[in-house]
């Protein structure tokens, strides 16, 4: 049998883990942020205490039968974080980091605070590192709002089409308005790290404002 110091040890380590990823989730403003990713690890890590404890009392043989069911309890919450938009599914990267974290949790709570740590930092290494790199490769395009400020003596629409046939990239609700002296070009398109920079730096210039945001409801 655990003591009470020995389970909100493994709790509180379970709870600090999680957090950790939490905190990268909240920075980039992803679903299951700090409070999330520190419940589901903590609740990993009780349910794996509460079974390991709960069958030494009862003298039941399966000190692993609450535990094992985590995996299809989890599923759901991931799923609930999966959506379909725009002919595809986003939100796949916050649920298999849901379904890690209650891994890690599991860890912790049976008393491998080691591979729960190690874990963790494998998971962080991934969000940050690995996303870095795909983006600064070009590896994975992400929808991105376009918003180009010009005075009216700039043909901007033209030259905006010919960059983005040029840099192959297909915009999406295209259009093109004025307010007062000003021209104003707004579309978004699916674009890589570089494809951004090339439009940002081929069009900005005096005179030239060049806006560049995630499109909304668009997360990893």
């Amino acid at each position: 049998m655990l003591t009470l110091h020995e389970m909100v040890l493994r709790l509180s380590l379970a709870a600090l883990l999680g957090a950790a990823i939490g905190v990268e989730r909240d920075y980039h403003r992803r679903p299951a942020g700090i409070r999330t990713s520190a419940f589901v690890c903590m609740g990993s890590a009780l349910f794996t205490i509460l079974s390991y404890q709960l069958a030494k009392s009862f003298g039941d043989t399966s000190g692993t039968r609450i535990a094992s069911n985590l995996v299809q309890g989890i599923g759901f919450l991931g799923a609930g974080a999966i959506l379909r938009e725009a002919g595809g599914l986003v939100g796949l990267t916050t649920a298999a980091t849901i379904f890690v974290e209650a891994a890690i949790g599991m860890a912790v709570g049976g008393g491998l605070y080691a591979v729960g740590g190690y874990a963790t930092g494998l998971v962080l290494f991934g969000l940050v590192v690995l996303g870095w790199f795909a983006r600064v490769a070009n590896l994975k395009p992400r929808e991105m709002g376009f918003r180009i400020t010009a005075g009216h003596t700039e043909d901007i629409a033209s030259e905006v089409q010919k960059l983005l046939e040029s840099l192959k990239v297909k915009p999406q609700q295209f259009r093109v308005s004025m307010n007062g002296p000003t021209s104003i070009v707004e579309f978004h398109a699916d674009t890589g790290y570089r494809q951004q920079e090339q439009i940002v730096k081929k069009l900005s210039r005096p005179g030239v404002v060049v806006e560049v945001v995630p499109f909304e409801g668009h997360h990893e």
